[in-house]
């Protein structure tokens, strides 16, 4: 339906060069993934990792 084509992902990519500059560019791409990584986890819910630490600061509390 809203399919991004070859050509737009180009254009998108010369308009983000032009904007920051070639030696701001992998900073950009690094602060891009790491948003997108931290907002798919906040998605998905505390993993087991946190609902055990959770468990274990309230047992420490009580």
């Amino acid at each position: 339906m809203y399919g991004i084509g070859t050509t737009e992902l180009i254009i998108v990519f010369l308009i983000v060069l032009m904007l920051f500059g070639g030696s701001k560019l992998p900073g950009v791409g690094k602060a891009l993934g790491g948003a997108i990584s931290e907002f798919k986890a906040s998605v998905k819910g505390p993993s087991k990792e946190e609902e055990d630490k959770t468990s274990d600061d309230e047992d420490e509390t009580a």
